[in-house]
């Protein structure tokens, strides 16, 4: 007895310090998360400090807390820009702000449309005659786009400024496909619907190029007249048209040349900048540390002022197409046309709901959930419910699909829109192994028998079939298009043919009924609804981020949190390192491309000129081009 005795006494000693541990970790871990939760608390007077690091989105992803942990790495930080236009308006008319002090060190970038509705909101805080000061290491376009807007443009000595213009490059894979023996077929309508030429050419073709050049264009004039209204002392003739010029005027001294040109207004380290915020602002009670200042950061401020949605039980549900369109449940971040349409259908459910918004970012993607969301805001159209299409950066191919469903579209001219065309892509690898010593034979009852055969190959009636229904699916794309835009399907044929267009040109071809953001398209659903200025509200669909998001970052990076202002090491550095950082430009291009080419995906209305933001890239994503290249190495 006296040997059970002790054995039953260490079994609830083990059992008490097991309970104690976890009691001990769950505290923990709800300490944690409720400290990475923003605190309005933290609002005090001084400057609004935004801290740009990352890009800026139109939906933020949700973080993968189990994939991040084990991977080590944070994916890049986002900021939706309404959120920061919210900020910048708050700021604006907030008597605690004395100033608004935006860090660009380490700003990626974001699309055209967000970019100039953040200028926007930073010339309204501006009017109230408040400051607006930027900062950074080294300015590109995307980072000028917003500093064009700034009371004082601020750049560290040994950094700089360079205005590239739209345009680059695409990978172009058909010489390596070649070598693999793998043969790419490719189904497609459109002249212009360019989204598979990376398989089958060295380079664009004629078309792709004549529609890339009148695309980047628009888009180039667009933005030069957009920086400099916002700039008029910037000399941008004299910085694009012969840059080594201009730089070898400053005899290489980038800050100097950027300086001269009017790109910047002052040069100086942090502790310098800081140190004239803190003239504006006011010093920082707490924190003696050379260039500190009063400041408050952007989520506690955020968390302060509310979601600017309004409080009427009379909802305009806002629902978010952002990012390439995808079959299931992918997302946010990504438009999974299954998460979407449940969303969609829920709130119909509603009956505060009075009208919907669709918000479209996307460059498109699967034609299956493209369609899956279309017919979603159908069923809002049936119950007489006023549906308006409100187009961000970019909403081509299967994002215009989608906007078919809407009563009227809103677009900028700066948005990236059309590319009304299909395609599928089946890689066969018939003569790979036939190199190697494989055949493929057997008995079949019907042409269609084994079919589609990757190692066999395909028969002549197969890929009669795969084309016969890209056709039909385009067919099917125009006709859509057509009905919804009161054209002919011969019409519509003229301005598609998966050609891109500008939102202006856009406009011009009535693909887009009139120019606003997401605040015209909302305006314009309540005028329809029949409801007065003040008696609606916003309801955007989907659930937020949780609040361990930022925790997850704080555990794997010690700065990556929009939270915490970076540390020095962390930041971005000078226009070299601006350049390096290319690199996951580049991975993210190469998983995309090897993803479409060897995923499992069906016919695809997607638009490749379109500019894709920069992302994590997934373990899923990154096995296609593992795949790729092993394959090129044991060839």
């Amino acid at each position: 007895m006296s040997f059970i005795g002790k054995a039953w006494k260490v079994i609830v000693g083990i059992k008490d310090a097991l309970v104690l541990i976890f009691m001990l970790l769950f505290f923990l871990a709800l300490f944690s998360i409720l400290s990475a939760s923003p605190n309005p608390g933290q609002v005090r007077d001084g400057a609004l400090y935004i801290d740009l690091s990352g890009f800026v989105v139109e939906e933020r992803s949700k973080v993968d807390p189990l994939s991040t942990l084990l991977s080590g790495q944070a994916p890049p930080v986002e900021h939706q820009a309404r959120d920061l236009v919210r900020a910048l308006d708050a700021a604006a008319a907030d008597d605690r702000i004395k100033a608004v002090v935006i860090d660009m060190s380490a700003f990626v970038g974001g699309g055209q449309v967000h970019l100039q509705a953040i200028g926007e909101a930073m010339d309204r805080v501006r009017r109230t005659e408040k400051p607006v000061l930027t900062y950074a290491i080294g300015y590109g376009d995307d980072q000028m786009h917003l500093a064009a807007h700034a009371s004082e443009v601020w750049v560290d000595p040994l950094g700089g400024a360079l205005i590239a213009g739209p345009g680059g490059t695409n990978l172009y894979y058909a010489e390596l496909l070649d070598q693999l023996n793998i043969n790419t077929r490719v189904y497609r309508v459109g002249e212009f619907k360019s989204a598979v030429e990376p398989y089958l050419l060295n380079g664009p073709s004629d078309a792709a190029r004549e529609n890339l050049a009148s695309l980047y264009g628009a888009m180039w004039e667009e933005w030069q007249a957009n920086v400099s209204k916002a700039r008029p002392a910037l000399e941008l003739a004299r910085v694009t048209s012969d840059p080594v010029a201009w730089i070898e005027a400053s005899s290489g001294d980038l800050a100097k040349a950027a300086l001269d040109a009017g790109l910047v207004d002052h040069l100086g380290d942090r502790v310098e900048f800081g140190t004239r915020v803190a003239e504006i602002a006011g010093a920082d009670a707490w924190d003696e540390t050379p260039g500190s200042y009063a400041s408050s950061d952007l989520a506690p401020f955020l968390a302060d002022v509310g979601p600017g949605t309004g409080s009427s039980s009379n909802n305009i549900a806002v629902v978010t197409v952002a990012g390439v369109i995808v079959d299931g449940n992918a997302g946010p971040g990504s438009a999974g046309g299954t998460r979407i349409a449940d969303l969609l259908d829920e709130t119909l459910k509603d009956d505060g709901i009075k009208g919907l918004v669709v918000r479209v970012d996307s460059p498109g993607g699967s034609v299956l959930a493209s369609e899956e969301i279309r017919r979603a805001v159908e069923r809002y159209r049936a119950k007489d419910i006023p549906v308006a299409i409100s187009f961000a950066n970019v909403a081509a191919s299967g994002g215009y699909w989608v906007a078919t469903a809407g009563d009227r579209i809103f677009a900028q001219p700066e948005t990236i829109t059309g590319s009304i065309g299909v395609f599928a892509v089946l890689p066969t690898f018939e003569d790979a192994a036939a190199e190697i010593g494989v055949t493929a034979d057997g008995y079949r009852t019907t042409p269609l028998s084994g079919q589609p055969d990757l190692i066999a190959g395909l028969s002549p009636e197969v890929d009669a079939i795969l084309q016969a229904g890209v056709n039909d699916t385009y067919a099917d794309f125009l006709t859509r298009v057509a009905e919804a835009r009161g054209m002919s399907v011969e019409a519509v044929d003229t301005i598609a043919q998966g050609r891109v267009w500008d939102g202006g040109t856009a406009h011009q071809n009535k693909l887009v009924d009139q120019f606003g953001g997401l605040e015209e398209a909302l305006n314009w659903v309540a005028n329809e609804a029949g409801l007065e200025s003040d008696d609606w509200s916003a309801r955007f669909l989907g659930s937020a981020p949780a609040n361990y998001d930022s925790l997850i970052r704080q555990l794997v990076t010690s700065a990556a949190a929009p939270l915490v202002r970076s540390a020095p090491q962390d930041r971005g550095g000078d226009l070299f390192a601006m350049a390096a950082r290319q690199r996951s430009v580049l991975m993210g291009q190469l998983t995309r491309d090897a993803q479409r080419l060897a995923g499992s995906q069906g016919i695809q209305a997607y638009c490749l000129e379109c500019p894709a933001q920069p992302r994590a890239i997934t373990p899923q994503e990154t096995s296609g081009l593992i795949d790729l290249i092993g394959a090129w190495a044991a060839h």
